[in-house]
């Protein structure tokens, strides 16, 4: 997971996967729509491949890309692993603020 992260804390991969969420893009997609060189899309496609974010298939001559549910998943249930905390502290805080309505409407 925590490759994951740091894999898209480089903003030309983090567009990249955000390009790749409305459907399977060739490198040559890619290049147009983000305006970065084919050799640094690749580049960047390589990397997001060895960490699994990203898996490719081959078509007449080009390469599709798509992504990759499962390091997604991972991090949604890392995320979700918080929901607890947030919770309890929103319950305190209402907890908190019923407390502080009683005493001013004193």
């Amino acid at each position: 997971m925590q490759r994951t992260l740091l894999t898209l804390a480089e903003p030309n991969r983090f567009n990249i996967v955000e390009l790749l969420k409305k459907g399977p893009k060739s490198v040559g997609d890619i290049v147009q729509a983000l305006g970065i060189s084919q050799p640094h899309v690749s580049r960047h496609l390589r990397i997001l491949s060895e960490v699994g974010i990203v898996s490719s298939r081959r078509e007449a001559q080009l390469r599709i890309y798509s992504l990759e549910a499962g390091p997604f998943q991972e991090l949604d249930e890392w995320f979700d692993s918080f929901s607890v905390l947030w919770e309890e502290r929103f319950d305190q805080f209402e907890t908190y603020m019923l407390d502080y309505k009683k005493k001013e409407e004193l």
